[in-house]
C-alpha cells in the first residue's frame, strides 16, 4: 500500500558562514531538526565551528584557492547528496557561493549583484550608469594616480581598498603630500580581504546614516535609518543611534536613495546594509553589503524597532515568505524607543593589559562591553582599533546617544607599550 502521507526529504544545505556567537546551523535546526548541513570555509574559519558532528562534511578551501577549485569540490558534494539550498550569512565568500550556486542550479545571490556590491569600483560605474549616484571614483595603481585623481575630483577624497570591510585601509587625503601614505594604506594586507588594489572616491561633506533594510523577490523594505558617526581622518566607525532623528522628507530621501541602489545591483534577497551621506545636493551613497550591520547595529534594530533581523534571515534560507510578517512587526503599536552605541578608539597600539583603578569586566555596568582580553595587541587598523563599546536605550535618540557617549568616556585602560630603539647619529 502506498504511503498517503510521505514525509518531506530534508533539505541539504551548503552552509559559506558559520560561526559560535550567530550558530546560523542551530538557528536552521529549530526550524527543522532533520535538516542537513555541508560546509566549505576557509581554514582559519575551522575554529568558529561549533557542533561538529551535526555537520555531514566540513571542506576548508584557502582564501586564494581560485572559484573554479571551488565549484568543483561543491559538485562533489552535491553528487553525494543533492544541495537544495545555499546560505551565506555574512560576507566572507559571497563570491563563491554565487558561482556554486550558478554551477548547480540553487538559488543564491547571482554572481554579479554580489561582484558589484564587493567590488567598490565596478559598484560606483554601475550606479552612474543607472542614474543613481554620480560621486566620482577610480582606480589607483600608484601615487601619481591619487594626485590625477586629486587634480580632476577635488580635495579632500578618500582613498580605500577596492574590496574591504571593517574601515580597514581607509583615508581621507586632504592635500597632495598626504596622497603617497594613503595609497600605502589602502594597499596593505587586511585580515579576510583579497588585495584587489586601491580606490579614489570623492568625499561628500554631511552627516552619515546607515540604511537597514530586508528584501524579498527584489521588494525592499526599510526596517530602520541609522545615524552614524565616524572619525574624520581614518573613517572608523565611533557610534550609532537608531531610529535617526529625522524630517519625514529627509528620511523618504535616504530611503529611496538606498532602494534605488539595491534595485541597480540587482538584489533580491535578504538583509542589506546600506551606508550614505546625507549632502546639500541629496543622499550619495558610500557602499552596501548583502548582510546585515556590523557593530551590533542588527541587534539595535531588533531593540528599537522589533524586527529580529537574523531570525529573518534564517526563516527566508529556509524558504519562508518573511516580509508579510515583517511588515506587522514594523506597523506594531509600541512605544517609541531609540537605540545607541558607542565606541572607545584610542589611536594608539600596544597590550591590553585590563581596566584602570583596579575595576574588573564584572563591574561594569551591562551594557559596557571590552573588546580586549588581558595580553591582546591592540591593532590600531580599522575596526579593530576600538577597545570597548558601550549600549544605550532611551525614548528619543538624543538621550540614548548621550548615555552611551557617556558610559564610553567614563572607561579608563591600562597597556603595555614597548618603544622601539631609536637610531643614532
Amino acid at each position: 500500500m502506498a504511503d498517503l502521507d510521505p514525509k518531506r526529504t530534508p533539505d541539504h544545505y551548503l552552509m559559506f558562514a558559520i560561526g559560535p556567537r550567530l550558530d546560523y546551523a542551530a538557528r536552521l535546526r529549530t526550524l527543522d531538526e532533520s535538516v542537513r548541513i555541508s560546509v566549505i570555509c576557509r581554514p582559519e574559519h575551522l575554529a568558529r565551528i561549533t557542533e561538529c558532528g551535526d555537520y555531514l562534511r566540513v571542506l576548508a578551501v584557502r582564501q586564494d584557492a581560485p572559484v573554479e577549485e571551488v565549484v568543483a569540490l561543491a559538485r562533489a558534494v552535491h553528487a553525494l547528496e543533492p544541495v537544495t539550498r545555499i546560505t551565506t550569512f555574512w560576507e566572507h565568500d559571497q563570491d563563491r557561493a554565487a558561482a556554486v550556486g550558478e554551477a548547480l542550479g540553487v538559488a543564491t545571490h547571482s554572481s554579479e549583484t554580489v561582484r558589484l556590491v564587493q567590488d567598490k569600483h565596478a559598484m560606483r560605474e554601475r550606479l552612474r550608469e543607472a542614474g543613481v549616484d554620480d560621486t566620482k571614483a577610480g582606480r589607483a595603481y600608484n601615487e601619481a594616480d591619487l594626485l590625477a585623481f586629486g587634480d580632476e575630483a577635488g580635495y579632500p577624497f578618500i582613498v580605500k581598498p577596492t574590496a574591504g570591510t571593517a574601515s580597514f585601509g581607509v583615508t581621507v587625503v586632504r592635500s597632495p603630500k598626504e596622497a603617497a601614505a594613503a595609497y600605502r594604506t589602502a594597499a596593505g594586507d587586511f585580515p579576510g580581504i583579497a588585495r584587489l588594489g586601491v580606490l579614489a572616491e570623492q568625499y561628500h561633506e554631511g552627516p552619515q546614516y546607515s540604511v537597514e533594510a530586508f528584501s524579498e523577490a527584489a521588494e525592499h523594505v526599510v526596517l530602520a535609518v541609522t545615524r552614524k558617526y565616524s572619525d574624520p581622518v581614518n573613517m572608523v566607525e565611533l557610534g550609532h543611534v537608531l531610529p535617526a532623528p529625522l524630517d519625514a522628507d529627509v528620511k523618504e530621501a535616504i530611503e529611496d536613495h538606498a532602494r534605488r541602489v539595491l534595485d541597480a545591483l540587482g538584489v533580491e534577497f535578504g538583509p542589506t546594509h546600506t551606508e550614505v551621506v546625507l549632502t546639500a545636493d541629496g543622499p550619495r551613497v558610500i557602499e552596501t553589503h548583502l548582510r546585515v550591520g556590523g557593530d551590533e547595529i542588527f541587534n539595535l534594530v531588533k531593540d528599537a524597532v522589533g524586527v529580529d533581523m537574523i531570525d529573518f534571515q534564517t526563516r527566508q534560507a529556509f524558504g519562508e515568505k518573511v516580509l508579510p510578517d515583517i511588515r506587522a512587526v514594523l506597523e506594531a503599536d509600541g512605544e517609541p524607543r531609540c537605540e545607541a552605541i558607542w565606541y572607545t578608539a584610542p589611536g594608539a597600539s600596544g597590550t591590553y593589559v585590563g581596566l584602570a583603578d583596579g575595576v574588573e569586566a564584572d563591574d561594569l555596568d551591562p551594557g559596557v562591553t571590552v573588546l580586549l582580553a588581558p595580553g591582546e595587541e591592540l591593532s590600531g587598523q580599522g575596526s579593530f582599533a576600538r577597545i570597548a563599546r558601550a549600549r544605550a536605550s532611551a525614548p528619543d535618540a538624543g538621550q540614548a546617544l548621550a548615555r552611551a557617549r557617556e558610559n564610553a568616556a567614563g572607561l579608563s585602560f591600562l597597556f603595555r607599550v614597548t618603544s622601539p630603539e631609536p637610531g643614532t647619529v
